[in-house]
C-alpha cells in the first residue's frame, strides 16, 4: 500500500469539498451557532453571570460539533462517487478499495481538525483567550481525532447501504439534528429533562466529545475524560467495522 496514493486521494477529496457552498455548511454554520445562539442564550443568563459565560460554554461544544460535520463529508463523498461512477473509475486506476476507504477516513480527520482550529480561532476573536493547557490541548486533539473517525464511520456505513439520494439526505439531516441538539453542545444536561430526551443525551457520543473538549478548553481535564475517550474509541472501532464490512460488500456504482 503506497502512502502517496492515499495522500493523492485525500488531496482529491479535499479539493472536491472546498467549494463555497460546502465551506459555508462545514464552517459557516457552526460559526453562526456560536454567534447567534451564543448571544441569544446569553439573554437568559442571570445578570450576575460573567461576561460571555454562555459563549464560553458553547464554544468548546461547537468545536466538538466539527467532528459531526467532518463525518458527513466522507459519507456524502462515497454516495456521490458511487452514484456518478467516480468510484469505479478510481478503482480502475492505481487505487484499491482499501486505499479509497482510508482516503475517505483521513479526509474526515482533516476536515475535523481544520474545522476545530477555525472554531477555536473564532471563539478567541469573540470571547478572548481560553485556559487551554498542554494536557488540555492533547485532550482536545484526541477527542477531535476519535470523533471524526467515529462519525465518519457512521456516515460511511449509512452511505454504503442507502441507494436513494433523497433517503440518504433525509437520514443524514435527521442524524445531524438529533446528534447536535440532543447533546451537551449548546446546553448542559438538566434534571428536568424528560426521561426519553435525557436518555438520548446519555447515549449520544457527541455529549462525551463535547464534555471532553470543554474540559480541555477550560483547563479542567480529569481522569474521567480519559475514560470517556477510551469508551468513545471502542464505539468508533465498532462503527468502523460496520462501515468497512458494508463498504466492501457494496457495489462500486448504482448502475
Amino acid at each position: 500500500m503506497k502512502a502517496p496514493d492515499i495522500l493523492r486521494l485525500v488531496y482529491r477529496n479535499v479539493v472536491v469539498n472546498t467549494d463555497v457552498g460546502t465551506l459555508i455548511i462545514l464552517v459557516g454554520l457552526p460559526v453562526f451557532y456560536l454567534v447567534f445562539l451564543g448571544y441569544g442564550f446569553q439573554a437568559f443568563a442571570p445578570a450576575s453571570s460573567t461576561p460571555h459565560a454562555v459563549q464560553r460554554f458553547m464554544a468548546p461544544g461547537i468545536v466538538a460539533l466539527q467532528t459531526v460535520m467532518a463525518g458527513t463529508v466522507g459519507g456524502s463523498m462515497l454516495w456521490a462517487d458511487r452514484r456518478w461512477g467516480m468510484l469505479a473509475q478510481l478503482l480502475v486506476g492505481p487505487f484499491t478499495r482499501l486505499q479509497y476507504l482510508l482516503g475517505i477516513m483521513l479526509t474526515s480527520v482533516v476536515f475535523g481538525l481544520v474545522g476545530a482550529g477555525v472554531m477555536m480561532g473564532a471563539a478567541y476573536l469573540l470571547i478572548g483567550s481560553s485556559s487551554v493547557t498542554a494536557i488540555g490541548a492533547v485532550s482536545i486533539l484526541a477527542a477531535i481525532l476519535v470523533g471524526s473517525l467515529l462519525f465518519g464511520s457512521l456516515m460511511l456505513f449509512i452511505s454504503a447501504l442507502v441507494k436513494s439520494n433523497n433517503a440518504y439526505n433525509s437520514i443524514q439531516i435527521l442524524i445531524l439534528f438529533v446528534v447536535n441538539f440532543a447533546s451537551t453542545t449548546f446546553y448542559p444536561i438538566s434534571s428536568s429533562l424528560p426521561a426519553p430526551i435525557k436518555a438520548l443525551f446519555e447515549v449520544n457520543p457527541l455529549t462525551y466529545l463535547a464534555n471532553t473538549v470543554r474540559d480541555g478548553y477550560m483547563g479542567t481535564v480529569t481522569t474521567g475524560d480519559a475514560y470517556q475517550l477510551l469508551g468513545l474509541t471502542a464505539v468508533m472501532f465498532g462503527f468502523l467495522v460496520l462501515a468497512v464490512r458494508s463498504y466492501m460488500r457494496s457495489g462500486v456504482s448504482f448502475s
